[in-house]
């Protein structure tokens, strides 16, 4: 079942169980297994099927891929990945070592961790060529090099949103590796990891993630300063421990005699965090307030308000420090309430507090309430999730949110400014340029919805076609079966269109509408032409050849742009006389006996054993009147008697006339069949080669030929076909006419 190709060590990242994981023991994927019932074996399956593919495998960090995939499945479920999401993890570091990844994993696990495996990888490979372009001087904090990146994350996510808590938690392992094995780090992925993964994981609300990805990013950037911040928290340590914890436990029993049933806590300290801070504010290290910080849980929204009455009571809050996120919550769904408060010696203490349920979306955000039949209706980001759809929804607007965040801060102002992302009905990113409309969304989705786009909805509202759109809006198309654009969407003044992809598209419509109605006035003058000359048995496309032309095409273009003349056409179809035969020849051939000589099926009268040759331009069969005229070379040409080429000939060389007729009939077995053109005009529909094709089938007429041409919905064809009498063909053509929206069957 499985296709094993050896490939070179794989340029993502890697990572090995190193201080801050939980080893992927038997035991946690037991636990695991029966959380979730009905996945009950795929995280066990996943690692089983990856293991021997990924157990000899090294990354360029020096660190064993299955120890990094181990790692990775274990941040997700510290975080409270499903098992689904950890099974995938294994899967991911497999796909790098099949021949056929999609095909391999949709037979083994189905289609949906197929995908998910193959989408990360693409996007690890994206990612790994955004860290390869320092080599080019452009540094992953660089605003445009920057914006590309993430332009390129929000398409990959787009396509499958959960590639994002994959790809967080293994850049978290590796930064964890790069730590425990005290190997240098490359800056590039260091400043990736702080300015596009962190930031990510706090839009996302992955509060575990961001932190951490932080402080370890920081402490491989600024060594220096991470050591001092470092030291100055160690400095004093056990003496602000000891007065924390009698904080804690008076503030959480003074809660509880007041029938709130508080947990009272730490809260960690974050380096980076605080870093920020003093450089933000221009502070030193002691005016920092979070280095003294309690988390206050409590169990419904009332309890958080009069837990804050009683700690306001107590101590002296600092007003400007004071921030409801439940009343506002944040654009990522994080609620809190924070104060900063001065105990009686002026200490600055920082205190949050919430209800579990948000602390359990602070922690993990996204994570604990993921997408893909596995939200249910908890929701996330402050968003109740009733359905697989509403879930990615949710997600898809958190992460066209965090492009957002990029550009709110000077040093990455205009950074997103030229792009705006909105979502189809059916959750597809489309990235589209400022100010576009439900118009241009129309042609980046498919030009012909574009063609035929009437009328739009966004988030669920009827709005004019040139409504600017917005990041994270959802539109829907309203169209007609058949439609055509409005010139009106080429006027700028109006408004319709932004995209210079859907201005073009609009213009080439009508373009190419343009060039319709110039071929079939091109068409029209030629058939016209040939119609005067008496010449409709010509073949288009050899007469245009002829003139020098690739298709009969090219030639309607110009001659229905009035730039070439119908009279180089007429020249070609009035030919100089044919070469006349030497008198000598003509009395020589008369001198012979006469009797009856047979050629080819025709009696030439009064000439045995002469070369005869059927005429093209009328394509003569029994039993048609015909007649000979005599050419150098190449014998006698056999025509119809109404053949207007001969009529012409014979005008000028009447001399050159002879006689000729049908020989006798052959027996059945043995009778010749002639090639006879059959001109059939018709209204144009799907079907109607097929239906005359059968009519001759039926008829056994066989057909050797076919040239078909529709301009304007009808249909010209010039069927080639072999008959041994031209009476039975009538019969044929009779039955042809009859065949629906055919308006004229005739020999040509």
């Amino acid at each position: 079942m499985r296709s094993v190709t050896s490939l070179p060590p794989t340029t993502v990242e890697a990572g090995a169980p190193t201080h801050g994981t939980v080893p992927m023991t038997p035991a946690l994927i037991a636990a695991t297994s029966e959380a979730m019932p009905d996945q009950a074996n795929a995280l066990v399956r996943a690692r089983s099927f990856a293991e021997p593919l990924l157990s000899g495998e090294t990354m360029t960090t020096g660190e064993n891929m299955l120890a990094h995939a181990d790692a990775v499945a274990a941040i997700l479920y510290g975080i409270g990945g499903s098992e689904t999401m950890q099974a995938a993890v294994y899967l991911v570091y497999a796909s790098m070592h099949l021949n056929k990844p999609l095909e391999v994993l949709t037979k083994a696990f189905g289609a949906n961790f197929a995908t998910l495996a193959v989408e990360t990888t693409k996007l690890m490979h994206v990612q790994q060529q955004a860290r390869d372009a320092e080599s080019n001087s452009q540094r992953v904090d660089d605003p445009a090099t920057q914006a590309e990146t993430v332009r390129k994350m929000l398409l990959g996510f787009s396509r499958d949103v959960r590639v994002v808590l994959l790809r967080l938690a293994s850049r978290l392992q590796t930064l964890r590796y790069y730590a425990a094995s005290k190997r240098p780090v490359s800056p590039t992925l260091a400043r990736e990891a702080l300015h596009v993964f962190a930031p990510l994981a706090n839009r996302l609300g992955i509060w575990q993630l961001k932190w951490e990805l932080e402080d370890l990013s920081f402490r491989f950037l600024e060594p220096e300063t991470y050591r001092q911040i470092a030291k100055n928290l160690d400095e004093k340590r056990a003496e602000r421990e000891i007065y924390m914890e009698q904080l804690r436990s008076r503030l959480e029993s003074e809660l509880r005699a007041y029938s709130i049933s508080a947990t009272v806590q730490g809260r960690p300290k974050h380096i980076y965090s605080i870093v920020k801070k003093m450089r933000g504010k221009s502070l030193d290290f002691a005016q920092v307030f979070d280095i003294r910080a309690l988390r206050v849980v409590v169990p419904n929204v009332k309890d958080c308000y009069t837990a804050l009455s009683w700690v306001h009571e107590h101590f002296t809050p600092i007003e400007s420090e004071f921030d409801d996120y439940i009343a506002k919550p944040k654009p990522n769904g994080y609620q809190s309430l924070h104060t900063v408060v001065r105990d009686e010696q002026g200490k600055a203490i920082e205190i949050q507090i919430r209800t579990q349920a948000m602390h359990d979306h602070a922690e993990h955000g996204v994570a604990a309430h993921w997408a893909y039949k596995e939200a249910g209706t908890k929701g996330y980001a402050g968003v109740s999730a009733t359905s697989e759809y509403d879930a990615k929804i949710a997600v898809l607007r958190q992460l066209l949110a965090w492009g957002k965040d990029l550009s709110e801060g000077p040093e990455h102002r205009n950074l997103f400014d030229d792009r705006i992302y909105v979502l189809t009905p059916d959750a597809a990113v489309i990235e589209l340029p400022q100010n576009a409309t439900p118009v241009d969304f129309a042609y980046a989705v498919h030009t012909n919805l574009g063609h035929r786009c009437r009328g739009a909805r966004v988030d669920g509202a009827m709005v004019p076609l040139n409504t600017p759109l917005q990041s994270g809006q959802t539109v829907e198309i309203t169209t007609v079966k058949e439609g055509r654009p409005s010139r009106d969407w080429l006027n700028s003044e109006l408004g319709y269109l932004t995209s210079n992809r859907a201005k073009a598209k609009v213009r080439a419509w009508f373009n190419a509408q343009a060039m319709h109605e110039t071929m079939t006035r091109g068409r029209e003058a030629v058939e016209k032409l040939l119609q005067r000359e008496g010449k409709t048995a010509i073949r288009l496309d050899e007469l245009a050849v002829q003139l020098g032309f690739k298709s009969a095409e090219a030639m309607f273009e110009v001659v229905g742009k009035d730039e070439y003349s119908l009279r180089n056409i007429e020249a070609v179809l009035r030919p100089p006389p044919e070469p006349v035969a030497a008198e000598e020849d003509i009395q020589q051939m008369v001198r012979k006996p006469r009797g009856e000589g047979q050629k080819g099926g025709v009696l030439v009268v009064g000439i045995d054993s002469l070369m005869t040759q059927l005429a093209k331009c009328c394509r003569p069969a029994p039993p048609d009147d015909i007649r000979g005229f005599v050419t150098r070379g190449k014998g006698v040409s056999v025509h119809r008697s109404d053949c207007s080429n001969f009529r012409e000939m014979a005008a000028r060389y009447e001399e050159r006339v002879i006689d000729v007729a049908w020989g006798l009939p052959k027996a059945a077995a043995t009778a010749a069949v002639y090639p006879v053109d059959v001109a059939v005009e018709a209204a144009d529909r799907q079907g109607l080669l097929r239906d005359i094709s059968d009519v001759f089938a039926r008829e056994k007429t066989n057909v050797i030929g076919v040239q078909t041409q529709s301009v304007k919905g009808v249909a010209w064809m010039t069927f080639t076909v072999e008959v041994s009498d031209s009476g039975r063909l009538n019969k044929v053509l009779g039955i042809v006419s009859g065949v629906a929206g055919v308006r004229s069957a005739r020999r040509r």
